[in-house]
This record gives C-alpha cells, structure tokens and sequence, in this order.
C-alpha cells in the first residue's frame, strides 16, 4: 500500500508539472496513460520477483528438512550402534538446521506477505488504469469537440487568425485595384489631352499633329463656305435684341 501511493505521488507531480506547460493535452493524456502502464508493468515485474524469491526460499526450506529428517534418523541408528558421541554430532548439526529452517520460514513468510501486497496493488492499480483509459478517451473527445466549436465560431467571427489573414489579403487586393483603377483613369485622361502618347494608337507626334491640322483646316474651310452660302442668299445674321 505504502510503495503503490509513493509510485502514484511521483507519477501525478510529474504529471502535473508535464500538463502546466503542455501546447496538446490531448498527447498529454496518451503519455499520462502509457506512464500508468509502466507504473502497472513495473508492480507486475516487482511481483515477479518476489515470488520468485518465495519460491527458491521455499526449496531451500523443503532440503533442509529432508537433511532434518536424515540427521534425526542418523542420530538414532547411531545411539543402536552404541555411538553416542556420533549421535550427539548428528543431533547439534539436526539443531543448526533447525535453526536456519526457521529463520527460512519467516523469511518466507513475510516474502508471502509482500507478495499478497503487491497482487492487492496490481489489481487496484489495474483497475484505476482502466478507468483512467475510459476517461482519457472521453476527454480527448470533449477536447477536440471543444476545439472544433472554438475554430468555428473563430472562423464565423473573424477572431481566428487565418480570417483576420484572409481579411487583411483581401483588403490589401481592394486597396491595390483602386489604386489601378485611379491610375488608368489618370492614363486615359492624360492621353485625351494630349500630355501623353498613346503608343498603342499606331503613328508618331508628328503624323497626329499633321492630322489635326487636317481636321483645323477642312472645318475652316466648311465654314467658309457656309458664309458664301449665307451671303449670297442675301440673308443678314440676326442680332440678339438690344444689340446694335
């Protein structure tokens, strides 16, 4: 009982300093349960052990009766024999024995009590892995649907970084084609007026220079003719009233 709740202690400060600074609690709770079933190995392992230990002190036990048991009968068909110094010889080295018999079977007893121990350990340690196992799924599952709600409602809200992302391209694209859009304004006005080439309209400064005098003197001389037209009608222009 004593050595399960140590183990335990250690393993949940460990734990505790682990989760503190943990960025997944959801591989947290995966090395928290597989540190469980190292802690429930290493109580099996230890079982082992002392049964084992148990078992060569119990075969040490059962010779030492048998040279019990040879030393007693050794005693007395020596005393028949009239041998009683080698009867005496039989029986002290029959007390040694004894003795080291006895101290095997405390020894053996208390390996026996370990062992009820440890079996009470790992049957309850086993059972809190169980349930630590059950309830470490769960979390994980309420984790990751905790998670998810979080991502959504980030995203639907725009707090999430990837939105405020999306957000900022998008409104760096706005920005871009207006200034764009300004700026071919500007273009087709500066054309317009003359103050910049339109490289793509074909012909030089000079040819649309030339044209444009064209243009001048065809309409000159429309008007021209529109006066003789007028003159010769004998028509006079009519002054706006007030006028002289």
């Amino acid at each position: 009982m004593g050595l399960l709740s140590r183990m335990m202690a250690v393993l949940r400060a460990k734990m505790s300093q682990l989760l503190e600074g943990a960025e997944d609690p959801a591989a947290m709770l995966d090395y928290s349960y597989q540190r469980q079933l190292q802690l429930l190995q290493d109580v099996k392992r230890g079982l082992v052990e002392v049964t084992t230990s148990r078992r060569r002190l119990e075969l040490q036990a059962a010779k030492l009766r048998e040279n019990i048991e040879k030393l007693d009968d050794q005693a007395r068909r020596a005393l028949e024999a009239g041998r009683e110094d080698l009867a005496r010889l039989a029986l002290q080295r029959k007390q040694v024995a004894r003795m080291q018999l006895d101290d095997l079977e405390r020894q053996i007893e208390a390996l026996r009590l370990e062992e009820q121990k440890l079996q009470d350990a790992e049957s309850r340690l086993a059972m809190k892995v169980e349930a630590f196992r059950t309830r470490k799924e769960t979390l994980k599952a309420q984790y990751s649907a905790a998670e998810a709600q979080v991502r959504i409602g980030e995203a639907v809200t725009g707090l999430s970084e990837e939105m405020a992302d999306i957000g900022l391209a998008i409104q760096r694209v706005e920005e871009k084609t207006e200034q764009m859009q300004a700026r071919a304004m500007a273009i087709e006005e500066l054309v317009a007026v003359g103050s910049l080439e339109d490289l793509t309209g074909g012909g030089d400064a000079v040819e649309r220079e030339l044209r444009q005098l064209a243009l001048t003197q065809s309409v000159d001389e429309e008007l021209e003719a529109l006066k003789r037209q007028l003159g010769s009608s004998g028509e006079t222009p009519q002054l706006p009233s007030g006028q002289g």
